[in-house]
């Protein structure tokens, strides 16, 4: 059974957080069951498009985990949060980490600058093993070894972040956001994607992507433009 306090992969905080039930072991702390269940609800709300419930069960999640006084884990929870920005194209400061950046963990500080693009090399090896090889200038081969979804999309960012997204990893992204059923990030895939187009001057396949975006926006979705890169919700 795994502990839910020594360094993990993100967005594995969700796992860690829930210790396997079993009959010789004691009974699972309340806190963990609830910001497990609250991480999980915001993580997925902020993907699908929800702001207003992220913020209710991330504030929920944050509730549980600073009743424990545990820098890290409330750092990891921060962290994850980022993550599902960074994976929408949100590429702006992971604020809440770096209010407890100075007490963080060294794991823990090299994630948020990776997911800032300024990962230090000397840091590398402070990551999860999944993310290295995107931080280290991988391709979409290595996007495809990474298993777990949000992870993966969080890879495809910082390589686009850093000038490092071809066409494939561009459509790896938005493929397994569209396999999810992932709305925000989806729609930033597919504006970068539609960006490409009309700079490339293809307009047939301009046209099939507004076509598309068009199609997965929702009434509580912003106009097409929210689906440039960097767009805020």
């Amino acid at each position: 059974m795994r502990s839910p306090f020594t360094p993990i992969p993100y967005p594995a905080l969700l796992v860690a957080l829930a210790l396997s039930a079993c009959s010789s072991s004691p009974k699972v702390p309340d806190w963990q069951l609830e910001a497990k269940t609250a991480m999980e609800r915001s993580v997925a709300a902020y993907l699908e498009g929800n702001s207003r419930v992220e913020a209710l069960e991330f504030g929920r999640a944050r509730t549980e985990l600073s009743s424990t006084g545990r820098v890290d884990l409330v750092a990891r929870a921060e962290l994850l949060r980022c993550a599902s920005r960074v994976a929408s194209l949100v590429l702006e400061p992971c604020a809440g980490f770096e209010a407890l950046r100075p007490d963080a963990p060294a794991a823990e500080r090299a994630y948020a600058d990776y997911l800032a693009g300024q990962l230090q090399a000397q840091d590398v090896a402070l990551l999860p093993a999944q993310q290295r090889a995107a931080a280290t200038g991988g391709d979409v081969a290595a996007l495809k070894g990474i298993s777990d979804p949000l992870s993966q999309l969080v890879a495809a960012a910082v390589m686009f972040r850093a000038g490092r997204a071809s066409p494939a990893v561009l459509q790896q992204a938005v493929d397994t956001a569209s396999s999810q059923g992932w709305r925000r990030p989806l729609l930033a895939w597919l504006g970068v994607q539609l960006q490409l187009a009309e700079k490339g001057g293809d307009g047939a396949a301009a046209a099939q992507l507004r076509r598309r975006i068009t199609l997965t926006q929702s009434p509580a979705t912003a106009p097409a433009s929210a689906a440039a890169p960097g767009s805020k919700p």
